[in-house]
């Protein structure tokens, strides 16, 4: 099997990844940093996300799997005290591999010359810095509300637990294939009116946001990556086709991961 190990580039990480690295070639498995079968992230949910986009290429022939190294990270499911038991196991076993759904954006401009694809696997904000985001929002085709505020925020089931939670959003089980389109600060008042409420859409529903008002620049974040659009005609949101693959050699119940992240003690986890 070939592998990739990717690090968030501590110390501790880095020593990690080459314990892993090298135990793992002497079990005669082939390291491979451009097509790997499976990728192994040492570090926290960030390093994660740099692992599922540094991958994304390759995300049908691609499983990940987790080692924190800080803070319990939501997405790993090893510890380093559990290092030589996940080596053992990458050697000698087969592992299942978990689906999760992924979100899909499309930036399409006015000029209809450009068209930018992205993949989510946590969210998709979008804010301006010139005064309040305005969009149309569209619901398969038909026009859903006009939304003013701060942003917006799409997410997947597992990104739920994200950004989006923190702006009051609800937490989605990664076996549902939706997406979530939460609100940042809208206004409403007598005169303007928003949904206020998080909306969950499955699969086959598409989110159209097309730009109102004066042509602004828009600061679109898709996980991690930030970047200012301008000229924007619409932005596509959806269930994306393509799902980012888990590779389990253990049980680690989504419910246990939000329990652990958020209500349990120190104690407890």
């Amino acid at each position: 099997m070939k592998f990739a190990i990717v690090s968030k580039g501590d110390d501790r990480s880095n020593k990690i990844q080459a314990t892993m690295k090298q135990y793992l070639t002497d079990f005669d498995l082939e390291y491979d940093e451009t097509n790997p079968e499976l990728v192994i992230s040492v570090g926290g949910d960030g390093t994660f996300l740099e692992a599922f986009h540094q991958y994304i290429h390759c995300l049908d022939s691609t499983s990940f799997i987790g080692v924190h190294t800080g803070h319990l990270g939501f997405y790993a499911d090893w510890t380093p005290e559990e290092v030589e038991k996940l080596i053992i196991e990458i050697a000698k076993t087969p592992f299942q591999v978990v689906e999760y759904p992924l979100l899909e954006v499309i930036i399409r401009d006015f000029d209809g010359s450009e068209e930018s694809r992205y993949l989510a696997l946590n969210e998709a904000t979008i804010k301006t810095a010139e005064g309040s985001v305005v969009f149309d929002v569209e619901i398969k085709g038909s026009h859903f509300e006009t939304f003013r505020g701060d942003g917006l925020c799409i997410s997947t089931p597992s990104g739920s637990t994200a950004y989006n939670k923190a702006l009051g959003g609800g937490i989605i089980h990664p076996s549902l294939e939706a997406i979530q389109l939460t609100e940042i600060a809208s206004i409403n008042n007598r005169v303007f009116r928003t949904i206020g409420s998080p909306l969950i859409l499955p699969k086959h529903h598409t989110c159209m946001l097309k730009p109102i008002g004066r042509k602004k620049t828009f600061l679109i974040a898709v996980d991690h990556f930030t970047e200012n659009y301008s000229n924007v005609k619409s932005i596509q949101c959806r269930v994306a086709k393509e799902p980012v693959r888990f590779a389990r050699f253990r049980p680690f119940p989504f419910w246990d991961r939000v329990r652990d992240s958020f209500v349990a003690d120190d104690d407890d986890v």
